[in-house]
């Protein structure tokens, strides 16, 4: 999957990042799918531990863990809505951090498609955080 183009706005307190994709929609939720595949793409997320059957059911989790060793905390992320090939939400968990909703769309276009990936601290420090301080936290990460 190659990628071009990337673009980051914040829109009611979620910072949210697009990128176009030269593949089709239903690769990219593919790889959403594939619960074990999840410490690839989200940076922060060092070893998947467990994969609830049948993820991206509603209300299946992935068991993850974040960080570096020796900081290496464990937690999970939930799906909230599923509407397999356009939209994944979830709710990631990342405490003591806090957490995030997370929304995935997979929008198909002429040569592939765009992804566009929106976070929102809901709970904890992240919350706690001034958008500014936010966005400058979260920007690198989410781009990558």
């Amino acid at each position: 999957m190659t990628t071009a183009g990337q673009k980051a706005s914040v829109r009611n307190g979620a910072l949210t990042v697009e990128r176009r994709c030269a593949t089709s929609a239903e690769a990219v939720f593919q790889v959403l799918a594939d619960g074990w595949s999840y410490a690839g793409w989200v940076v922060g997320a060092s070893a998947i531990r467990d994969v609830d059957p049948g993820w991206p059911r509603l209300g299946a989790r992935i068991h993850h863990s974040f960080g570096v060793w020796p900081l290496v905390l464990d937690d999970i992320t939930s799906v909230v809505e599923v509407d397999r090939p356009r939209r994944l939400a979830l709710q990631a968990r990342a405490w003591p951090m806090g957490e995030a909703a997370v929304v995935i769309e997979v929008l198909p276009d002429e040569d592939g498609c765009r992804v566009r990936m929106s976070e929102k601290a809901t709970r904890g420090i992240g919350r706690a955080l001034p958008p500014v301080l936010r966005r400058i936290a979260l920007l690198p990460r989410n781009r990558e």
